[in-house]
C-alpha cells in the first residue's frame, strides 16, 4: 500500500531525526517548496514543528523540522496508559518484588525466542542484523550497521513499551541484559529515549 505524504514524512523524521525541508523533498521526490508547504500544513495540525539553527559562517539560519509529542503519538505505544496503570497497580498492591518476577519471566521468554530465531548466525554482525530485524517486527523501528572502528550499532527509533519503561526502569535493564546474552557480546547503551534522546542506541563489541 502506498504511504500518504504525511505518513512518509512522519516516518522519515522518526527514523532520521530533524530534517531540512529540502531533504524531506528529496526523500519524497518533490521540490523543497512543496515539502515546506506539506510541513507547514502538518505544523498547523500539531504534528511537526521547526527549530531555527544558526548557520556556520555568514550563511542564513536554517529550519530543521522535527516531530512534536503529537506526531510521536502516531506510532504504536503498546497501549501506554493502560500499561502504565496496570504496572503502577502491581507495585502498589503486590510490591516491587512482584513486578521483578513479571520482568524476569518476560526476559526469559524473550531470550529463548531470540536465541531460536538467531540460531545459525555464527558471527556477531549477522546476529546484530538479525536482532534488528526481530526488534523492527516488534515495533521498535530498528536498524544496525558497522562503525569505522569495527564496533556495531543497534539503533531503535521507537519504543512501543516506553510507558512501561517509564514506570519501571527494570524493563530497560532487562532488555540490555537480553541483548548481551543473545549476542554473546559487550553491549552499552549510548542514547536513551527515557533520558530525552530521540532514539535508543547500543554500541556492540566482541567480548
Amino acid at each position: 500500500m502506498r504511504q500518504s505524504p504525511i505518513n512518509r514524512i512522519l516516518i522519515l523524521l522518526k527514523t532520521e531525526g530533524p530534517q531540512l525541508a529540502a531533504a524531506v523533498g528529496d526523500a519524497l521526490g518533490i521540490s523543497g517548496e512543496a515539502a515546506r508547504q506539506q510541513l507547514a500544513k502538518m505544523a498547523e495540525e500539531g504534528l511537526v514543528e521547526a527549530m531555527t539553527v544558526a548557520a556556520k559562517g555568514r550563511g542564513r539560519p536554517s529550519q530543521l523540522w522535527h516531530l512534536t509529542a503529537e506526531g510521536n503519538r502516531h506510532f504504536p505505544d503498546g497501549h501506554a496508559e493502560l500499561t502504565a496503570a496496570l504496572l503502577t497497580t502491581v507495585i502498589e498492591q503486590l510490591g516491587p518484588a512482584a513486578l521483578d518476577t513479571v520482568i524476569a519471566a518476560r526476559e526469559s521468554e524473550t531470550l529463548t525466542r531470540y536465541r531460536d530465531e538467531l540460531a545459525g548466525r555464527p558471527d556477531l554482525a549477522a546476529r546484530v542484523e538479525g536482532l534488528a530485524a526481530i526488534r523492527s517486527r516488534e515495533g521498535y523501528m530498528a536498524d544496525s550497521w558497522q562503525e569505522e572502528d569495527g564496533s556495531l550499532m543497534l539503533v531503535e527509533n521507537h519504543c512501543p513499551i516506553c510507558a512501561a519503561a517509564a514506570v519501571c526502569a527494570g524493563f530497560c535493564r532487562s532488555e540490555i541484559e537480553t541483548f548481551r546474552s543473545v549476542l554473546s557480546a559487550n553491549v552499552e547503551r549510548s542514547e536513551h529515549i527515557l533520558l530525552g534522546a530521540r532514539r535508543c542506541a547500543y554500541r556492540i563489541t566482541p567480548r
